[in-house]
């Protein structure tokens, strides 16, 4: 039996959880997904999926590229959306837990959320802590790589296990936006490593700079796989564009000059 009354904030909670983690070309009532989480929540896959492109019309990273989605965002779509920005630790949790519950009764995921039961051996008054920072990195990594087309945004890597959903303003710096997408980017594991380490940036306009500090012009690889990409554009993602003042923060305290 489908349900015709207003979503509730548990059912909001599965369609912003799906939005964040879901590849953007995939938000359509066929999606196997989209189909079991729907029946799990009492609607039909069609009104599943209107609601995830009512949640894109509310992106601006969807809205400035000429998308627009659908035009029929609520109220409780739009405070949830404003929730979901203002904390997104709180957001991760709340919405993994939400779409946990529904996929418990269900297998055979493309993108299983985190499942908080016991993956490792955690004892004592640190498991709460250590499961919730588990469920966030998980969240984090899923969302990014996602709106990223699991590619490396630098490079094209299209091997989800050699990419890392990587903080632009690291983790330890600023706790209120750790699991923000916004501030990630999709990278293989070596350019990473790199931008970690502050050998690689990115620009106002989206181009890749590297480092001359530790540039060596003997070093073949180094000038095939970081050299060689410098000033080229990087991808852009289909959602979650990241925030110019993330990039900043990169540019100024993180990239050697």
């Amino acid at each position: 039996m489908t349900n015709s009354k207003g979503w509730t904030r548990q059912e909001l909670l599965v369609a912003f959880g799906l939005y964040c983690q879901m590849l953007f070309g995939k938000l359509h009532s066929r999606n196997p997904d989209i189909i079991k989480c729907a029946g799990q929540i009492g609607r039909t896959p069609s009104a599943l999926a209107m609601k995830l492109t009512n949640i894109a019309s509310l992106d601006p990273a969807i809205t400035s590229s000429g998308r627009k989605g659908l035009s029929g965002a609520s109220l409780a779509d739009r405070k949830m959306w404003g929730e979901m920005q203002n904390d997104w630790e709180s957001f991760a949790l709340e919405s993994e837990s939400a779409l946990g519950e529904i996929m418990q009764h269900e297998s055979g995921f493309d993108t299983p959320p985190f499942n908080g039961g016991d993956r490792d051996d955690y004892s004592g008054l640190e498991r709460d802590v250590k499961i919730k920072a588990r469920v966030g990195q998980d969240f984090f990594r899923r969302s990014v790589l996602s709106a990223y087309n699991y590619k490396c945004c630098m490079t094209g890597l299209a091997v989800p296990k050699l990419l890392v959903a990587s903080h632009i303003v690291p983790w330890r710096s600023d706790p209120l936006n750790r699991l923000n997408p916004k501030n990630g980017l999709s990278l293989s594991m070596l350019h990473d490593k790199a931008f970690d380490l502050g050998m690689i940036t990115i620009s106002d306009d989206m181009r890749i700079k590297v480092s001359d500090v530790k540039n060596s012009e003997s070093d073949h690889f180094f000038q095939i796989a970081l050299k060689g990409y410098e000033n080229k554009r990087i991808a852009l993602p289909e959602k979650f564009s990241p925030l110019e003042e993330f990039l900043n923060y990169h540019r100024e305290h993180i990239f050697q000059r």
